[in-house]
């Protein structure tokens, strides 16, 4: 079965500053998942779409800047959390199962890659490098609940990428595109 996402991170080499094609894909399959996305985002045409997930980072968020949520995960004492059904749909449990090993990719061959595309803590990519791919994506279905757009409380980063998008923009796009330096350090955008 050929996935275009895992297919190509065996040839792919990390990029600082730049956007991995696994990323691409990951960003825009996030962008595409109905009442996870920003609606203003999710209702771009596909192009419009594609354009936003050409970043240098990730566009969603499973708390990979919580250490102490991922230590008590993925500690191997601790028996997996059985999840409540219907706690979310298959589309989501599929994509964080993806966005789960990816992290795992980053933290075990790019340790600064993850800090940097994901905002994962250092010691969760510690953490994330001895996790088995098993347990990852055994847990999927608990961690799909966490899943949301990264730094969800700016909108106004939110809304001006999907107005940049909206307008073609190129200039503007890769403004907010540059941006997560300003939110990656704490900074609010106004």
């Amino acid at each position: 079965m050929h996935d275009p996402i895992i297919e190509p991170w065996t040839r792919e080499a990390p990029i600082i500053g730049g956007t991995s094609p696994t990323l691409r894909a990951l960003n825009l399959r996030f962008l595409d998942l109905d009442g996870v996305a920003a609606p203003a985002i999710v209702a771009l045409p596909p192009a419009r779409k594609a354009a936003i997930a050409d970043c240098p980072y990730a566009l969603f968020d499973l708390r990979f800047g919580d250490d102490p949520h991922w230590r008590s995960r993925l500690d191997i004492a601790v028996p997996d959390r059985v999840a409540e059904p219907g706690v979310s749909n298959p589309a989501v449990v599929g994509f964080v199962r993806l966005a789960l090993i990816y992290a795992w990719h980053l933290a075990t061959s790019a340790n600064l890659q993850a800090r940097l595309s994901l905002g994962m803590d250092l010691r969760t990519a510690a953490v994330f490098a001895d996790a088995t791919l098993d347990r990852l994506t055994r847990i999927a279905v608990v961690e799909a609940p966490d899943l949301a757009p990264r730094w969800p409380r700016c909108t106004a980063f939110w809304d001006g990428l999907a107005e940049a998008a909206a307008s073609a923009d190129r200039t503007r796009l890769r403004w907010f595109h540059g941006c997560w330096l300003l939110l990656a350090s704490g900074k609010q955008l106004h």
